[in-house]
This record gives structure tokens, C-alpha cells and sequence, in this order.
């Protein structure tokens, strides 16, 4: 007799067939949300392969897309953690402490022994990514990383770094951070697997002790090195810490096991739980059930329970990219005489706009971040310089890594990102009543009055509405940004997702692909949602019409073309008579708007700071995060980076604890106040007076009313 299990999981679905007691057949494949043709590609491939045989053989089936699948099939349905559980229990009988993570969940068991067994204490956390394994392989992706360089990269030897993995959006905005300070990919990836054990072993544990043995499942533990090694170095300090004594003969490291087959461990499981049960109704139907379900099933039912989707006919389609479609990027052309250079040094991407002296757009430049700013601005200039832009009268720059290139480029403008954005806008749009900027991770919603900003909103703290969330999801169905509205735009009808935090968005796009759901159709419903988290959820807008009438669309999210046609629907259903346009440069208006007052600075009269194409290309520079250089001027301890840049005549700094001699100027980042720039007690007294008066003329107005409201 053999035994089937199926795990169909959230982004992947894993068969392991078992006869007496051994291992015969076993395979995966990732769905991209695809669940049920996958498993139903791979029990064909177990039929023809290894013989599965309807009617004879036995099937049980576990994880978050087995619910519809398993009475198709005829098999029994087990949970996810009793699985796992009963695998574990036969196969290693002597683990006491099991750390399962998957790509979307994580679980930790405990097994206890007692007088009358083996108690077992479960934790579970499906609600949120921080931790698991889609969370490291989304922050990978944004690194360049590719799979098989990420499961060689060490822990063990790499300077660690804070980055929380207790919210996945959180993890991503302190990577983020890390990133824009200059800090090397393996520190940032250690630090992932650093945080993901941390997460693991605060939240999931619930104050328990892991005792030894432990046993580490699940393709995030099975396919990273670093992991394996963060969590035997955790797991050791825990053990020393807490007095426990490991088995006699072994080390901390023997203790901490990962099988070859960790990927399997759910579905070994459920076999063995299907071999003890084999008088229960679980014998293997076929497939002609699952076939009607893919073919017709899941299509009923998804009428049923979907909506329209973005467009009621192709018509309406065709009219909405007549009206919004047409392209309006200028074409790069060789270019002789000065002109003035926009830079806007994004979260995801890096944009340069080149103007000339009649502020005529010559050249513009839109490519995706490296994640460096420094490599991010060689790489704009190295392309300006290849459209034949040699003299640069002016200089501005915006974005998120505008603090720490305005002087080691020499930028005349370094400008707020509302700023530069609002003056993008209004130059083409002058009675503009809102702008909807919407970047790679954030949110921006001004509101004007008379051509300037009267009131904005700005949402970086949450991946809900922005850009690197749609861009996520899409690179998990292995869909190119660019293809993203022609998928969408397929999608005949799509689900309902709920509106709010991207943690529980992500949870909810899981849901629906167990539903039956497709990648088109899925990201359909994202789009759809997308104006309600930019207006209600991020903006705080409970009524559109009091804004205004003119609304600017604008920023890189809105060159899908699948969001403007979900942003025009919903502004026009708030706003009948609204009119709605989208800029023309969109993904480049904040680099539009920097240019624009570099060339005002430039015609003022102003003498340009700029360093010069050559001194960008030939900049040479290194990063250092480490003890020395951490803050401690207040309790916050900033763990700050030093970015050494080589500039002619560079004072530098051989009386630091991270010395740099002359030739080298330091740029300080990663500080979350003004102190943070100052390095030792020598700076500090040296630079007190400065603070002092900064603070005068820029006073701390809460701190004021809180220091009169308690006096």
C-alpha cells in the first residue's frame, strides 16, 4: 500500500509518495497562485512516474490551498501544525523544539516529556510576512540577490545591523535605510536572517525555552546558510544564558538539526497520518474531479463571489487608454551648451530630468535603484553624459538619498520632495487643486490653493497604496512590472480585497488564491484597491469633493497604466465632474520639479556648486557601521554609518575612532537627530553653540507646549 501527501501551500505546492515506511517519490513547484493546476500537474507527474494509483493508494492533503482540493480528490484534509507534528514525532523522536517557517507563516513546536507522554505546545503566525520566508526572498529581489547567492550567504563573520522583523513593512523600511547609508548587501541580508531568528524566538516562543534537540523545517531553514548559522548562534547564546546543559558528547551545533528533506516535512505527515488511519474514507479518486474544478468549478464560483473588473468592456478599455494611454516621455537626444540637471534619488528608483535654458525638456533618465545613492548617481550621470550633457549649469536633487549626495555632488537645490514634486506639477498644471504623488514607498497628497501647498499628507510608514507593494506581488507571479496593466486588463472579473495594511492585504491575497484566484486577476483586485489605501486608509479623506476639482496623478506607480484606470474610476465616482490628469512625465515629475528650481537658481544668477561629470564618475568611497559608530548622545543609539568620499582636498578624520586621512570628506547618515552628526565630545563641544542656535531658530514646538502644559 503507498501513501500520498500533498502539501499545497502558499506559494508552493510539495507531493511526497511513501510505501512501506520509505520515501519513493518526492518533488515541488511554486504555483504563482496557480494551487490547484500545479497539484494537479504534479500528481499526474506521481501517476505516470511512480504509479499512483486511484482507488488503491491513499492521499491526505494539508496546507492553505488543500480546503477546496482535498474532498476533490478524495483524501483527508490535515492541519498544518498536526502534520508536521506527527512527521516529527516518528521520524525524531528526540526533538524537543521545532522551528518550521514557510514562505508565508511560521510555526514552532514544543515537545515536553512527561509522565503520561509527550506534551506539545503550538504557536502559529499566518498573519503577517515579517519572518518568513517570502519576507527574505522580497528583500533579496530589491538587492539584486539572486536565489542561488542567497542561500550561500553567511551570518557568521558579518557585522549585524537593527532591522525588525516583527512587521515585514517595518523590516523593509530599516532595510531601506540601510541601503540609502551605503551599507554592503551581506551585512543587510545577515541582518534579515538575524532578525528573522530574533522574531522567531521573541514572538513565537512565548517566553518558553527551546530545549535541545532542535529541529529546523521548511524551505527558508533548508535552502539559507545564513539562516541555519543565525539560529545555532541564537540558539547557543540561549542555552549559556539559561544554564541549559546540551546532551553528553554533543555541542551546541550538533544539537541543532536540519534534514535533507526539510521542505517535506508536511507532507511526510500527513502520509504517516493517512498509513495510521487507513480504514477512514481517503483513498486517492483520481483526477476528473480537480480537472472539472480548474476547467469550470473555480470559473462558477468566481462569478459567484467576484466582482467586475477594471473595465465592464473592451470598448471602455479602449476609450480609457485613448483618453490616458498616449505616451509622453521625451526621447534622450545628443545635446550641445549648458542646461540645468533634476535628480530624484527614490526609494526604488533613481530619475533625471535635463532642461534647457528655456526650461525644454531635453533628456530624461528613469532607472530602477542599485540601492547605493552613490552608485545610483554615477549611473544617472554616466547616462547623461552618454546622451552627450557635458555642461551642467545647475544642479538639483530630491528624494530619499538627497541628504547624503547634496554635498558630495554639489547640488544647488537640494530640495524637499513636496516641494519638488508641487513644482513639477504646477508647471504644467497651474490650477492643479490636488496632487497624488504615489512612489515606490510612500505616499504623497498635496492640496492647493492660489498654485501652492496649502496642506499635504504623507504616508512612508506602510507599504499599503504604494508602488514596491504592486511591484512585489508581481514579481512573485514572475510578471514584469512593465507587462503589470496589459495582465491586469485581462482579468474578466477579480475579488474582493480588503483595504488597509499591507500585512493584512498580503494575508488576504493569499486567501483568495486558495479560492482559485489567478496572478491577472489577483493583481486586477490590487489596482482596484489601491485608491481607497491612497485616499481613505493613507490620506485620511473621507469626503473628495471638498478637495477640489482638478486632480494631478503623478510619481512611477502611476506609469501602470492598471492604477490610473482603478484612480480615475474612483475620483470620477467621488467626483462626477472631476478632472483628472495624469502628469506627463509621472515617474519623473520630482526630478522635473528639482530641475526647474535649479534652472530659477541658475537664472538668478547663482554660480553652480557642481562637482563636475568626471569628479562623479571617478568617486570613490567606503561605508563603515559598526560599534565606533554608533550615537550615544541620547538613549535612541543610533547605529549610524560613516560614508568616507575621496574629494580633492578632503580635510579628514584622523583623530576619529574610525580614522580617514586627508583626501577623504565624511558624510554621516542613519542619525535621527541633528547630534547624530557630530562624532566625539572634541565635535560636540566644538559644535554646541551651532545646535543652540538652530534649535532657537527652529524650536521644538511640542516639546514647548508639553514643558508649559507640566511645568
Amino acid at each position: 500500500m503507498r501513501v500520498l501527501g500533498l502539501d499545497i501551500g502558499s506559494t508552493t505546492v510539495k507531493a511526497v509518495l511513501v510505501a512501506d515506511g520509505a520515501v519513493i517519490w518526492q518533488d515541488y513547484r511554486r504555483h504563482n497562485t496557480h494551487q490547484a493546476e500545479t497539484a494537479f500537474e504534479l500528481l499526474r507527474a506521481v501517476e505516470d512516474e511512480a504509479g499512483l494509483k486511484p482507488q488503491d493508494d491513499l492521499i491526505a492533503l494539508t496546507g492553505s490551498g488543500s480546503g477546496p482540493i482535498a474532498p476533490l480528490l478524495g483524501g483527508t484534509q490535515v492541519q498544518e501544525v498536526v502534520a508536521v507534528s506527527a512527521a516529527v514525532e516518528t521520524l525524531h523522536p528526540d526533538v524537543r523544539f521545532v522551528s518550521e517557517i514557510g514562505g508565508e507563516d511560521m510555526k514552532t513546536l514544543f515537545f515536553t516529556p512527561t509522565q503520561a507522554g509527550t506534551a506539545k505546545q503550538v504557536y502559529m503566525q499566518s498573519a503577517c510576512s515579517g519572518g518568513t520566508g517570502t519576507f527574505i526572498e522580497k528583500s533579496a529581489r530589491k538587492l539584486g540577490i539572486s536565489a542561488e547567492a542567497l542561500g550561500t550567504m553567511p551570518h557568521r563573520g558579518v557585522t549585524l545591523h537593527r532591522i525588525s522583523a516583527k512587521c515585514g513593512i517595518f523590516a523593509e523600511i530599516d532595510a531601506n535605510s540601510l541601503l540609502k547609508a551605503g551599507v554592503p548587501e551581506g551585512e543587510i541580508i545577515a541582518s534579515l536572517f538575524e532578525a528573522v531568528v530574533e522574531q522567531n524566538l521573541a514572538t513565537l516562543t512565548k517566553g518558553n525555552t527551546p530545549y535541545p534537540n532542535v529541529l529546523l523545517l521548511g524551505g527558508p531553514n533548508m535552502f539559507f546558510q545564513g539562516l541555519r548559522e543565525a539560529w545555532a548562534y541564537h540558539l547557543e547564546a540561549l542555552w549559556t544564558k539559561r544554564g541549559i546543559e546540551l546532551p553528553q558528547g554533543m555541542s551546541a551545533a550538533d544539537c541543532v538539526e536540519t534534514p535533507e528533506d526539510a521542505l517535506y516535512y508536511a507532507c511526510l505527515g500527513c502520509a504517516e497520518i493517512a498509513r495510521r488511519n487507513e480504514r477512514t474514507n481517503s483513498r486517492y479518486q483520481g483526477l476528473d474531479k480537480l480537472e472539472w474544478w480548474i476547467t469550470e468549478g473555480q470559473t462558477e464560483t468566481k462569478a459567484r463571489e467576484g466582482r467586475a473588473a477594471l473595465s465592464a468592456s473592451r470598448s471602455e478599455l479602449e476609450a480609457f487608454r485613448q483618453e490616458f494611454g498616449t505616451p509622453t516621455m521625451r526621447v534622450s537626444v545628443p545635446f550641445e551648451g549648458s542646461c540645468f540637471v533634476g535628480c530624484d534619488f527614490g526609494s526604488t528608483t533613481v530619475k533625471a530630468v535635463v532642461l534647457t535654458e528655456d526650461l525644454e525638456v531635453q533628456a530624461t533618465v528613469y532607472k530602477q535603484s542599485v540601492g547605493n545613492p552613490i552608485e545610483d548617481a554615477k549611473s544617472v550621470f554616466a547616462a547623461l553624459r552618454k546622451d552627450g550633457i557635458e555642461e551642467i549649469a545647475g544642479l538639483g536633487i530630491t528624494g530619499y538619498g538627497k541628504d547624503l549626495l547634496k554635498d558630495i555632488l554639489g547640488a544647488d537645490e537640494p530640495v524637499v520632495e513636496t516641494v519638488a514634486h508641487a513644482a513639477g506639477a504646477t508647471h504644467f498644471f497651474p490650477d492643479a487643486d490636488v496632487i497624488c504623488d504615489v512612489g515606490g514607498c510612500d505616499v504623497k497628497i498635496m492640496l492647493l490653493r492660489q498654485g501652492t501647498v496649502a496642506d499635504f499628507r504623507l504616508n512612508s510608514q506602510c507599504s499599503s497604496g504604494n508602488g514596491a507593494f504592486l511591484q512585489g506581488v508581481a514579481e512573485r507571479y514572475d510578471i514584469d512590472l512593465n507587462d503589470y496593466a496589459d495582465a491586469a486588463f485581462e482579468a474578466r472579473s477579480m475579488p474582493e480585497l480588503m483595504m488597509g495594511c499591507g500585512v493584512f492585504l498580503q494575508s488576504d491575497i493569499v486567501n483568495q488564491q486558495r479560492k482559485g484566484w489567478k496572478a491577472e486577476e489577483i493583481m486586477a483586485a490590487l489596482a482596484s484597491v489601491l485608491p481607497l489605501n491612497v485616499w481613505v486608509y493613507a490620506g485620511q479623506f473621507q469626503n473628495l469633493r471638498s478637495l477640489g476639482r482638478k486632480f494631478v496623478l503623478q510619481g512611477g506607480t502611476h506609469r501602470n497604466l492598471a492604477v490610473v484606470k482603478a484612480q480615475v474610476d474612483f475620483i470620477r465616482g467621488k467626483v462626477p465632474d472631476a478632472e483628472i490628469c495624469v502628469h506627463p512625465m509621472s515617474g519623473e515629475a520630482g526630478a522635473f520639479g528639482a530641475a526647474l528650481l535649479a534652472a530659477r537658481n541658475g537664472q538668478a544668477g547663482g554660480t553652480s556648486r557642481f562637482v563636475g561629470l568626471d569628479r562623479v564618475a571617478a568617486l570613490e568611497y567606503t561605508t563603515t557601521t559598526n560599534a565606533d559608530t554608533t550615537c550615544h548622545w541620547c538613549p535612541v543609539n543610533c547605529q549610524r554609518a560613516f560614508i568616507d568620499v575621496k574629494v580633492p582636498n578632503g580635510r579628514g578624520r584622523p583623530e576619529s575612532k574610525v580614522p580617514v586621512g586627508a583626501g577623504w570628506e565624511r558624510v554621516i547618515t542613519g542619525n535621527s537627530c541633528p547630534r547624530g552628526l557630530i562624532e566625539d565630545a572634541a565635535d560636540y563641544r566644538s559644535q554646541l553653540k551651532d545646535i543652540a542656535e538652530a534649535k532657537d531658530a527652529y524650536p521644538n514646538t511640542a516639546e514647548r507646549v508639553r514643558e508649559d502644559a507640566f511645568r
